[in-house]
């Protein structure tokens, strides 16, 4: 059963926010998202705009612009969301997943919590670093082998990028019990 507890901090509206809350929102629409939702982590963000603009612009770099090829970056946003069961998170990015090429058994398994075994090895290399990074806090030299000879060096420190800031995104989502879009489902269980 959905949590359907009432989110946080109260709702803004475009035509009521301050100076700096309305630079922070052209900040994010002139940026690589092209756009600005008054949802999400962004609806968080303008309740602090000098942090907000200090974490979309690290959102906006990691997302677009690392050499992480969009697949990978995609995949490791879904592991990092069903890790922290970001609905809202999970909602966007599943099927940007999808559309850079992850496949729907792929995002079917990490869904559910299970090891993705039909996905390339590239993937599971990813599946591998972010869950033992989660888990154990450190990563062992096989595992960071495996991904560095995928990588290299910036794409390696750009993945745990990803996976921190992913991590930050979801903690934020998930503390403010930021809602869903209107007619989408739930993809976890909500903790009691």
């Amino acid at each position: 059963m959905p949590n359907m507890q009432s989110p946080r901090l109260p709702a803004l509206s475009e035509e009521a926010l301050t100076a700096e809350q309305r630079a922070l929102a052209e900040s994010i629409r002139s940026g690589p998202r092209g756009q600005f939702k008054l949802a999400g982590p962004f609806a968080v963000y303008l309740h602090a705009p000098a942090f907000g603009e200090l974490a979309q612009k690290l959102g906006g770099h990691l997302r677009f612009k690392t050499s992480v090829p969009p697949r990978l970056s995609e995949f490791a946003i879904l592991v990092t969301a069903q890790h922290w069961k970001a609905q809202y998170e999970w909602a966007m990015h599943a099927p940007m997943a999808e559309k850079q090429g992850v496949k729907l058994q792929t995002i079917r398994d990490i869904q559910a919590g299970r090891a993705p075994k039909s996905a390339p090895r590239d993937e599971l290399a990813i599946y591998a670093f972010a869950k033992e990074l989660y888990a154990k806090r450190r990563v062992s030299a096989a595992t960071f082998n495996r991904v560095h000879k995928i990588l290299g060096d910036a794409g390696t420190v750009e993945l745990v990028g990803i996976l921190g800031y992913y991590a930050l995104v979801s903690m934020i989502l998930n503390t403010f019990r930021m809602p869903l879009p209107q007619g989408m489902k739930p993809a976890f269980r909500e903790p009691a």
